[in-house]
């Protein structure tokens, strides 16, 4: 991409060069700013059009099977949450207050990934990197779930 910038910048200097010799100084230093500005807009919508085809945006199919997986596993980690809230009601009034803010923590975590597939269907941002922050953030909750269960005490 940068060398066909560079090639047209290249032979626009060139050609700018050929044809102010026929002109007057002032002539060329007006040919000369036209061109820069014409050379500088050019590379603005080139960098704008690359940008554009980098961004991935998910195939139908794709995304209609990362939906559901998706879908699943946030309902899976509310029936977890579901089921550690149960398992705290039976715990001692300090195992409450530990765990209270850690499990409201999760279940906040939680909502927010299903925020991310309803805000992702309505403005289909680059795939590449929503695919890849929606996967971090399901494994961090996923091990933050099963870290809580573990009981480090010896």
């Amino acid at each position: 991409m940068k060398k066909i910038i560079l090639t047209a910048v290249v032979a626009t200097v060139i050609t700018a060069t050929s044809l102010s010799s026929c002109t007057s100084s002032e002539q060329k230093v007006e040919n000369a700013e036209n061109k820069v500005t014409d050379a500088k807009e050019n590379l603005k919508e080139v960098k704008k059009d690359s940008t554009v085809a980098a961004q991935k945006i998910a195939t139908a199919n794709e995304w209609k099977m990362f939906k559901n997986d998706a879908e699943a596993t946030v309902k899976n980690n509310e029936i977890r949450i579901t089921l550690l809230k149960e398992k705290m009601k039976n715990a001692g009034a300090t195992a409450i207050a530990a765990y209270s803010k850690s499990i409201d923590n999760m279940e906040m975590q939680n909502h927010n990934l299903k925020v991310k597939i309803e805000n992702y269907e309505k403005n289909n941002s680059d795939w590449e990197s929503f695919k890849t922050e929606f996967n971090h953030d399901v494994n961090e909750l996923g091990q933050a779930l099963k870290d809580f269960t573990i009981n480090n005490k010896k």
